[in-house]
């Protein structure tokens, strides 16, 4: 059980059920447009935009994260070449998802801090696992925080704030809605959904990153 105890699980999961029911929401942009709800780094004017719905607790996205990533930003990120666009896509167990993002995002993390700590979460992401077996998930997110210059107050606070879970909403509805998004990691480059299983390679993914800014010039 998370460690921060049922009361929040069953208050996470209420609010991402109730949600469900209100259908698409506001706030989210559309085919592919940005919204204040994406973490977004690298030059806006980069002729690729690429998208990727992921979950904290996607041991796939993790793998991504670990072995892909840092290439992907260097090469093409940093360089100009592409926009990176992450969106929120929680994956069993959602509240848990839910709280690594909201401690990602936590004080107003920029782009940078927020990958950084979202960096730390899919790299510990077996630990975190194991934490939840040993009633241990609070302390993980307390460190998780503390690392990031957070108090335990900081971390329990965003957390709990009810505004994570409307986020998440909005994004489940736009992406379901948009691109069918149905598990993660799942990329979207200009605007269409890649169906390419390589595109989690780093060799795919820069195979089509590049076509993708052929076609675009």
């Amino acid at each position: 059980m998370f460690a921060i105890g049922r009361r929040f699980l069953i208050r996470s999961a209420t609010a991402l059920a109730l949600a469900a029911t209100l259908g698409a929401c506001n706030g989210a942009g559309g085919r592919g447009g940005l919204s204040g709800d994406d973490m977004v780094l690298g030059d806006a004017s980069a002729p690729v935009t690429l998208i990727e719905y992921a979950s904290a607790t996607c041991p796939h996205c993790a793998t991504f994260h670990e072995q892909v990533f840092e290439q992907l930003k260097t090469n093409y990120i940093d360089t100009g070449r592409v926009r990176y666009v992450f969106r929120e896509f929680p994956t069993a167990p959602a509240p848990v998802a839910v709280a690594a993002f909201q401690v990602s995002r936590c004080g107003g993390a920029s782009p940078e801090q927020y990958f950084s700590r979202l960096g730390e979460v899919f790299r510990t992401q077996e630990t975190l696992f194991r934490s939840l077996q040993t009633d241990a998930g609070r302390q993980y997110f307390i460190n998780l925080g503390a690392a990031a210059g957070l108090t335990e107050q900081d971390v329990l606070a965003c957390i709990a704030d009810e505004e994570g879970p409307a986020r998440i909403r909005r994004i489940v509805d736009s992406g379901t809605r948009e691109f069918n998004i149905t598990g993660t990691p799942t990329f979207v480059i200009n605007g269409e959904k890649v169906e390419d299983p390589s595109v989690v390679t780093y060799e795919g993914l820069s195979r089509l990153l590049d076509a993708a800014g052929a076609a675009a010039n």
